[in-house]
């Protein structure tokens, strides 16, 4: 929730263009995963000001283990460490932090480290950090699909209320504004169901390169916009 007691906006980012940030500059793959990670630190200490509550930023898709294992081992190591290093400043700052996606390949630091983050930062409310973690749209509903009874009337309501257990809360919570930085225009498997309306950004700077202005941006584009959900527009 946001500072005042009333819901913000429920802000999702593709973290694209890490590696090819480093490339540009010749250095190599995991500097662009260091300096994305500090991007991300960047959005989260600008987005309670922006209006944003809640903020799910896709770190770790289960698709990228395809990925050379030194790349993927190295990206654990920095995902660990920096869930280390920030769950002291985000329980500081209200922040608290929420990992989805499946645990059971996570390698074992990776696991603790997301074990005490989550622990550590349980009573903050100012910003709900949500982090895609071997993160799988499609497979998360299909999950959830299979738990469900058939004989529900309202088989919506309960596909998002069996989505949300996977994550330990309750139901989903649609996305307004999805952001993705790398000048891809594409979802990735990402929060598919939660962005069935959400107005979608598409920023050409790789995402070591995007700043809290440029998520002020995207906000005041967002503003701009008519949602009407499949209604009529206001006379």
């Amino acid at each position: 929730m946001s500072a005042g007691g009333e819901a913000g906006l429920h802000v999702g980012i593709i973290m694209d263009g890490n590696g090819r940030w480093a490339a540009r500059r010749g250095r190599p793959r995991l500097a662009g995963h260091a300096a994305g990670a500090r991007a991300a630190r960047r959005a989260v200490e600008a987005a309670p000001d922006l209006g944003v509550d809640i903020l799910t930023m896709f770190a770790f898709s289960s698709d990228n283990w395809q990925r050379p294992s030194s790349e993927v081992g190295g990206l654990m190591r920095l995902i660990a460490r920096t869930l280390r290093r920030e769950a002291a400043a985000c329980a500081r700052e209200g922040a608290r932090i929420r990992v989805i996606g499946r645990r059971d390949r996570l390698p074992a630091q990776v696991l603790a480290a997301v074990e005490r983050a989550e622990a550590a930062t349980r009573s903050g409310t100012r910003l709900e950090v949500r982090i895609a973690l071997d993160y799988s749209s499609r497979e998360a509903i299909a999950r959830a699909a299979l738990s469900i009874d058939r004989a529900e009337r309202r088989p919506d309501e309960a596909l998002d209320r069996a989505l949300g257990r996977l994550t330990d809360e309750g139901r989903t919570r649609p996305v307004d504004l999805l952001v993705r930085t790398g000048g891809e225009q594409r979802l990735s498997d990402f929060l598919l169901w939660e962005c069935a309306y959400a107005e979608m950004v598409f920023s050409p700077l790789m995402w070591p390169e995007f700043t809290p202005a440029d998520l002020a941006g995207a906000l005041a584009e967002f503003a701009r916009r008519e949602r009407r959900f499949g209604a009529l527009p206001a006379a």
